[in-house]
């Protein structure tokens, strides 16, 4: 543990990539094996399971702080961090452990099945036996909400480092279902067992937006236009008779989409399909909040299988026979990818239509009438470019239409996490009704500089009506213009729709409370 906390605080001490990759690389060169195959699941959002109620975890530190709960739960508010707040309102001690990461991991885990008093004497004697930063890092892992602020990417740069290996190859041997209780770190990561996963997908490749003007790209006939399609990114891939189906975010979804096991005598062994998942309702292309319906579940009706049945838009190709083809070019592997596709007839995969154009011009129209037909936008993908890993410039573009907006009133602010803890950061927006009342419909965090969220900071408590914890409804009187990609109805709002991606677009301190948009503005937006 005290190497972790170490390395722990050097991370969250400096913004600089070369600083954080460096403290990596020595903590790998230094750790012990298990521990760091743990920091690397940690740090890729592979978090045991959280084994002790946070509930339970409060009442604890409140009774060993000799504090009533409630000013443990008013500081907590003020703190803004569970982890944090334990660490200091619980008695410092003298001591600090010894005790491997993987080991206190394993504990922890073992909690599981632990009756509540043998959790709690668990719990008192560890705090007990760790100083103030490791205490704050064991809070973070009991309760199931580690996270630092290292990137994939960052991670990815620090091992190819110390492994003095290919950063893509370290990427691709990170994905897939693995967890520390089924490999190790030779096995991960130096062992020649790359492929030795049937079900590991690639890294995703992601694009930038584009930026300025898009003739700025150079000659329209260098690049192939797609449409861009509101779903979920997905990997499909056939190995071994067997078909995986995969998320951006590393998740199997085979079981949220378990129609595409019927691929499997549709497909060849040996290929790896890129494209967007998306669901169909009533014989159009459904909503994304209908596709949010099919995720996360372990196991999907035949109701819904038929009222919302997935299909895969396919619009790349990485692996091909069992080769690895990233490197190919975009219009090799594109000509690959189409006669694969003629082979195979099933109503779940279809493939991306290439919009043909002879100027900017024209998919500039073509991009205008992109909502009618329920697409995002364009994607424009250079042809000569290979597949390459996570977040590069240069190759793909996403070229998407300008956002919805919407004027309006702030009505409930809550206080933010972390550096801003101290400042009121989430708000909860309304509009006005037909009976002229205001409908709060969305939520949105993002989108002010730090001087505008003090500025409203300082608003928030000066016109504070309610609190409820560390939430206030406030007099409505300030206007922002909220920017949305989609809109859906819903039953779950009081306001009856859905926004998808709300944030804040400004703020509109020309208009007052009076001139926000109302609930009919939205409803034409449907």
């Amino acid at each position: 543990m005290r190497l972790f906390t170490q390395l722990f605080a050097q991370l969250d001490s400096t913004t600089k990539t070369t600083v954080k990759v460096k403290a990596l690389a020595d903590y790998f060169e230094n750790a012990d094996s298990q521990d760091a195959l743990w920091v690397i699941a940690l740090f890729t959002h592979k978090r045991p399971r959280r084994t002790v109620n946070t509930r339970l975890l409060r009442e604890w530190a409140a009774e060993l702080s000799n504090i009533p709960l409630w000013l443990f739960e008013e500081s907590y508010h003020i703190a803004g961090d569970l982890a944090e707040t334990i660490a200091l309102v619980t008695p410092p001690s003298q001591n600090s452990t010894d005790k491997a990461l993987s080991q206190v991991i394993l504990e922890i885990k073992a909690l599981a099945k632990a009756e509540e008093d043998d959790k709690k004497s668990y719990i008192l004697s560890a705090w007990n036996s760790m100083d103030t930063a490791q205490r704050f890092l064991f809070n973070k892992l009991i309760s199931g909400g580690f996270r630092v602020g290292v990137s994939k990417k960052l991670l990815t740069k620090a091992l190819a480092k110390y492994l003095e290996k290919e950063e893509t190859e370290v990427a691709h041997r990170l994905m897939g279902d693995w967890t520390p209780d089924t490999t190790t770190f030779e096995e991960l990561l130096i062992e020649d067992n790359i492929d030795g996963s049937i079900s590991r997908p690639y890294p995703f490749y992601l694009a930038y937006a584009v930026e300025g003007q898009v003739e700025n790209l150079g000659k329209v006939g260098d690049w192939m236009a797609e449409y861009k399609w509101d779903g979920i990114r997905g990997q499909l891939i056939k190995r071994s008779k067997e078909v995986f189906l995969w998320s951006r975010g590393e998740e199997l979804i085979n079981a949220a989409f378990s129609e595409f096991q019927q691929l499997t005598d549709c497909l060849d062994d040996g290929f790896v399909l890129d494209g967007e998942v998306v669901v169909h309702k009533d014989g159009k292309l459904g909503s994304f909040k209908d596709l949010q319906s099919r995720l996360g579940r372990k196991k999907v009706s035949a109701k819904m299988l038929k009222e919302l049945p997935a299909s895969l838009i396919v619009y790349d190709i990485l692996e091909y026979q069992g080769e690895d083809i990233r490197h190919l070019p975009q219009g090799e592997r594109r000509t690959l990818l189409e006669n694969l596709y003629k082979s195979i007839d099933s109503p779940l995969l279809s493939i991306s239509e290439v919009i043909n154009a002879t100027s900017w011009l024209d998919l500039k129209a073509v991009r205008e009438g992109a909502r009618e037909i329920d697409a995002e936008g364009l994607m424009l993908k250079n042809m000569s470019a290979p597949y390459q890993v996570g977040r590069k410039k240069g190759g793909w573009w996403k070229w998407k239409l300008d956002p919805y907006t919407i004027d309006a009133v702030m009505l409930y602010a809550q206080r933010g996490h972390g550096r801003r803890t101290n400042l009121f950061t989430d708000f909860t927006f309304a509009v006005w009704n037909e009976e002229g009342k205001l409908v709060t419909f969305t939520k949105a965090y993002s989108g002010l500089t730090d001087a505008e969220f003090k500025e409203v900071t300082k608003f928030v408590k000066a016109n504070t009506i309610e609190s409820f914890g560390p939430v206030r409804s406030v007099n409505p009187e300030l206007v922002f213009e909220i920017a949305f990609e989609g809109i859906s109805r819903s039953s779950r709002h009081k306001s009856g729709v859905a926004l998808r991606f709300p944030r804040i677009h400004r703020w509109r301190r020309d208009k007052s409370a009076a001139e926000a948009n109302n609930l009919a503005d939205l409803m034409k937006l449907l």
